[in-house]
């Protein structure tokens, strides 16, 4: 990377950042939906979790609620990225709903695997944040053989039935290296314990980690784009903290941003989370150009090409159309 006079103002973009394969599946999977059956289509939950996204979809007529029971009998419903429980599944049964998952592929094998090391009645250790909708959803595969452990903190008041007949699955947008440490302490308790057959923190969550620690460490302030409710933007901002950034936030958009923040900056970072879309990183550059940031270098740390395809139910009915 070529070398700055101390007076340059410059942004180093990482890349990769925002949407990730499961997003832009889910997001395309409401738009084609309110293209194949007209609106309204309903979305339970935050299709993922972003405000500019959830927004943007309302206004081309979609419906998000809280709850299956909100929708009204034989309408269609979208299941979001972050997974739901087999409950919600038979309520949405129950209610006679056309239904669309869109759960991320990678949310599905973790709630496959919780499935099946309950079924072979191993306790399951389920890193994670409480409340969070993917751990409500992984959670409910296997209810009574799975036990939240949330952060390091929560190790040492785990309960188990047999120490010799353990595993451990993850919340696929946790903090690479935090999921580590937890999983550390919990084999020094656990000696036994067994990792999954795959790990379940996703390849995008990685990647942007990755590319926000090289950012990081040559810049004195790191601005995430992304919402208060994503557990994947957050944890970049405290990825940033700790590999060298003196300060890093998050903000919904480019409004958020507050001048003094600049103040003596020469550096600035910026990364987005898995659920942010293009359009606000580029509000986000234009903010910084204003006040003099306009030397952009895009810093790639690994190249990305996964790919989802739509959710099957809605491939079926794109074919006959």
């Amino acid at each position: 990377m070529e070398l700055h006079t101390p007076t340059s103002r410059r942004v180093l973009v990482a890349r990769p950042r925002g949407y990730c394969a499961g997003v832009d599946r889910a997001v395309v999977a409401v738009e084609k939906a309110l293209e194949q059956y007209g609106a309204p289509i309903y979305v339970r939950k935050q299709i993922v979790h972003n405000t500019h996204v959830v927004k943007t979809l309302e206004a081309k007529g979609a419906i998000f609620v809280e709850e299956t029971e909100e929708v009204p009998e034989g309408e269609i419903v979208v299941f979001s990225a972050h997974g739901v429980s087999p409950a919600v599944h038979a309520e949405a049964e129950q209610r006679a709903l056309r239904t669309i998952d869109a759960t991320c592929p990678l949310v599905t094998k973790v709630h496959n695997e919780a499935k099946r090391f309950a079924g072979q009645d191993y306790d399951i250790l389920l890193i994670g944040h409480e409340g969070h909708e993917e751990v409500e959803g992984t959670s409910g595969e296997a209810p009574d053989h799975i036990k939240l452990v949330d952060g390091l903190d929560a190790v040492d008041q785990v309960e188990v039935r047999d120490p010799g007949k353990l595993v451990w699955l993850s919340q696929t947008t946790l903090s690479v290296d935090e999921t580590n440490e937890t999983v550390a302490r919990l084999k020094q308790r656990f000696p036994a314990l067994i990792d999954p057959p795959s790990d379940d923190i996703c390849y995008a969550t990685q990647n942007r980690q990755v590319a926000v620690k090289e950012i990081a460490a040559e810049s004195e302030l790191v601005i995430v784009v992304g919402s208060d409710n994503s557990s994947n933007s957050k944890r970049l901002v405290e990825v940033a903290k700790e590999h060298g950034a003196a300060a890093a936030y998050l903000v919904d958009n480019a409004t958020f941003i507050h001048d003094e923040w600049l103040d003596g900056v020469t550096t600035v970072g910026v990364t987005s989370g898995a659920s942010v879309p293009e359009e606000l990183v580029e509000e986000v550059l234009a903010r910084l150009a204003s006040h003099g940031f306009d030397d952009v270098t895009e810093v790639e740390s690994v190249q990305e090409k996964v790919r989802f395809a739509l959710p099957h139910e809605l491939r079926k009915d794109l074919r006959v159309s």
